[in-house]
């Protein structure tokens, strides 16, 4: 196991150039630079967008600015400057990573604890009317984008006479301290946003769930554990439940990359600080150094999910095994 997993951590660092190399490309390929605002403001002559151009570094042809950003990433962990933000690349994704990655591993975490007794559920009691329920809104839940799910959740909230919505604190404890209050306050706004991420995962892991547990509950051994008179809850929770999970172990390490890019819109609805927001200006603006490390970084996680899943899968199954 330790050799295949040097081996795909060495893999990953030509395939993170070749992607590197062919994002900033696509970058570059929009039309215009991230200086064609200045040309717009009628307090800026060209002259003064030029000299903004050149020390930006934005003069450089293309392939010179891509050979300095990545010998900056690789000698000195620089990321490259934010012409948006104006500051360093790391410093901004570093003040939104910690509430990024905190909102999609709750959203995670509460998806399976409900997606997966759910497809168990649908799973043993197919033609039972509670599972056709349930069903039923699963196909709602995979129909609903999320944004427009926390619309709805927003529209319900305020005509109850709720004022918790939007953000993930109160104006009073946005720059309070850490306190008993400021976590209820915290709950209080982050249920609706987990709620309405969680939604589309909750619909998509119970039926995949459902759809596994299915298969295997065909399986010759389950008839033959069942003959012997095993007792019902160890056939379901030793051997078909350990069993039909694994594509759910495959899909949790390929749900990484959403950490930056699927909570867009979400995010700048119910104006959450997370980094989905922050990728969607950069591309918008051609902030081409964030845009470029926010790709990346999207990659990378999948490349890291995929590894970590194949880990955590032959450890949940012995009769996986990578030589």
């Amino acid at each position: 196991m330790l050799s295949f997993v040097l081996r795909r951590v060495l893999g990953m660092v030509p395939t993170l150039l070749i992607i590197s190399a062919l994002c900033f490309l696509v970058i570059k390929l929009q039309p215009g630079s991230f200086t064609d605002q200045y040309l717009e403001d009628p307090r800026f002559t060209r002259e003064t967008a030029a000299a903004i151009s050149r020390q930006l570094g934005l003069d450089l042809p293309p392939v010179v600015q891509y050979f300095h950003w990545l010998g900056g990433v690789v000698t000195r962990f620089d990321f490259g400057y934010s012409f948006l933000q104006n500051r360093p690349v790391v410093t901004v994704i570093g003040e939104l990573l910690g509430w990024t990655v905190f909102i999609a591993l709750i959203t995670l975490l509460v998806s399976w604890l409900i997606a997966v007794p759910l497809g168990i559920y649908t799973a043993f009691n197919r033609h039972s009317f509670g599972a056709q329920l349930v069903g039923l809104l699963g196909y709602l839940g995979l129909a609903i984008p999320d944004f427009l799910a926390a619309l709805l959740i927003v529209a319900v909230v305020l005509r109850l006479g709720g004022t918790n919505v939007g953000g993930l604190f109160s104006p009073a404890y946005i720059d309070a301290p850490w306190s008993w209050a400021r976590v209820a306050d915290l709950l209080n706004h982050l249920w609706i946003p987990v709620f309405a991420v969680g939604l589309e995962g909750v619909a998509g892991l119970m039926r995949q769930m459902r759809a596994s547990m299915l298969d295997v509950l065909n399986q010759d051994y389950i008839r033959t554990a069942r003959a012997k008179g095993v007792l019902p809850s160890r056939v379901v929770w030793r051997h078909a439940v350990r069993n039909a999970v694994n594509p759910l172990i495959t899909l949790a390490g390929l749900s990484l990359p959403t950490l930056i890019s699927g909570t867009i819109i979400i995010s700048i609805v119910l104006n959450l600080p997370t980094i989905g927001p922050l990728l969607y200006d950069s591309i918008v603006n051609k902030d081409q150094y964030m845009a470029l490390t926010l790709l990346l970084m999207s990659a990378a996680l999948l490349l890291v999910g995929n590894l970590l899943a194949d880990v955590a899968l032959a450890w949940a199954d012995p009769r996986v095994r990578y030589s």
